[in-house]
């Protein structure tokens, strides 16, 4: 399995960006207010990879105390952590999407003001998540051998 590229977030995001906008676009007038707060499940989902990651580092780095790390264990956190980082990626740039189309339109919608609000708390949001699982996905990695088997 290979580490997640920026380049592989970075295009899902600008996809799931221009879809947003494209949908609002053709329908804002008749949606409803997004929540302010929508944004803050990605939040603890970031928060469950971090504490996630800081467990598994010491596991892994085999520290006192610290139990090993099953194989499987390790893979089902590293696919954990793909997914919660092509997930932020989506929804920031989905949010990104939300925020400029929203921007240039606040004074022809009374929702748009509050969805500007949720559009930047959703950006902010997706971000930790993606930073949170990229740092999972590098406690997952198991240590560089100091020494050469003969």
């Amino acid at each position: 399995m290979r580490f997640t590229k920026a380049r592989d977030l970075l295009a899902a995001g600008l996809v799931a960006g221009l879809l947003a906008h494209l949908l609002l676009r053709l329908a804002y007038g008749s949606l409803a207010a997004l929540p302010k707060l929508a944004g803050l499940t990605l939040l603890m989902i970031a928060v469950v990879d971090v504490v996630l990651g800081f467990s598994l580092r010491a596991r892994i780095l085999r520290k006192p105390g610290a139990k090993p790390v099953e194989p499987l264990t390790a893979a089902r956190a590293v696919a954990l952590a793909k997914a919660s980082s092509l997930l932020g990626a989506i929804m920031a740039g989905g949010w990104a999407g939300v925020l400029i189309y929203v921007l240039p339109v606040r004074g022809e919608f009374d929702a748009a003001a509050n969805d500007m609000v949720s559009a930047i708390v959703g950006i902010v949001c997706a971000a930790l998540l993606i930073a949170s699982a990229l740092w999972l996905e590098h406690c997952c990695k198991t240590p560089r051998s100091t020494h050469q088997d003969s």
